[in-house]
């Protein structure tokens, strides 16, 4: 049995969708759908239970699941303006480190998600090597939640019996239900077919001109390549970055969406809110020989051929949603 927490978010219904790809349908969802449109990730998908993740801890200690072959752990608010502290800390680090101690106690593949968004400004670059864990300053505090974890993992000396993803600006179906969180090519897909334009924040720094801020744009298929191929290689454990390794500008990003829709670049940009310009980050690029020398080598998607398949293939066809059944 495979354990997929925030198997009906984002990432998590996606990675439900590669399981089963893969023929695997022993899969328990675990989530918490309240009155989100979260449940229609799952609609399509094959999986045997859903448990709520209030309940999930208390059932996973009185040993009610048997066969656990590995908890893939997507489960956490992923809101980078979340302003409550406490219910990061105890959603994002505390939850986590519950469920890494269960699996390490019982021998079981821990698969959790770090994010990119502990580097905070990238002035210490982008390397994923655990050396620089205890240097990295988040700008924000879901940021800090997922960095809280990484340190603890790191003291405790379990990063090597247990794999960290660092995920970048991941894009892709299955992301509708998260709001403002949604991707830009989703929300610039949606723009430009109401309005003909798409609106992208202005720089304020003079060595960047306006939507030429650049990003490590990672398509969701290849996301869930990556993860699948953790859950075979079991000897290969520590923090990992997922994105391609090549950073690109905003501008490209708008580029490739109006070429897929077959529309002419019409770009306005408009000024940055106030409240996020001092944590706003110009540049993310993952450093990926980490994850190479590990022994992964399959080529990722460019930025181009991923946006015209997401929008042509999904995004036009009103099709949302990863499909299995």
């Amino acid at each position: 049995m495979y354990i997929v927490t925030g198997g009906a978010g984002f990432i998590g219904s996606a990675f439900v969708w590669k399981l089963n790809q893969l023929g695997i349908d022993d899969i328990l969802v675990v989530d918490n759908l309240g009155s989100t449109q979260k449940w229609k990730n799952l609609v399509n998908l094959r999986y045997y239970d859903y448990i709520h993740k209030d309940e999930f801890l208390e059932e996973l200690y009185s040993n009610r699941f048997s066969r656990i072959e590995a908890i893939v752990h997507m489960g956490a608010c992923s809101s980078t303006t979340e302003l409550d502290a406490d219910y990061l800390m105890e959603n994002n680090f505390h939850y986590t480190k519950e469920l890494s101690k269960f699996c390490l106690a019982n021998n079981i593949r821990f698969i959790y998600a770090s994010s990119a968004a502990t580097y905070g400004d990238g002035s210490l670059g982008f390397s994923d090597e655990h050396s620089i864990i205890p240097r990295l300053k988040p700008l924000n505090m879901y940021g800090y939640s997922k960095q809280l974890f990484d340190l603890w993992a790191l003291k405790k000396g379990i990063l090597d019996k247990i794999v960290g993803i660092k995920f970048f600006n991941v894009y892709g179906p299955n992301e509708y239900h998260k709001g403002d969180m949604k991707s830009v090519v989703c929300k610039a897909f949606y723009q430009i077919r109401e309005t003909g334009k798409l609106k992208l924040f202005k720089s304020y720094k003079p060595e960047y001109k306006h939507g030429e801020q650049k990003r490590d744009f990672v398509y969701i298929k290849d996301c869930v390549d990556v993860m699948a191929w953790f859950l075979e290689k079991k000897d290969v454990n520590g923090i990992f970055n997922l994105g391609t390794g090549e950073a690109r500008t905003w501008n490209d990003l708008a580029k490739a969406v109006f070429s897929a829709m077959g529309v002419d670049t019409n770009i306005d940009y408009i000024d940055m809110p106030l409240a996020i310009r001092d944590k706003y980050q110009y540049f993310t690029q993952a450093e990926m020989k980490k994850l190479k020398d590990a022994g992964y080598n399959k080529d990722f998607t460019s930025l181009e051929d991923a946006v015209k398949d997401y929008i042509q293939n999904y995004l036009a066809k009103d099709n949302q949603y990863l499909t299995s059944i």
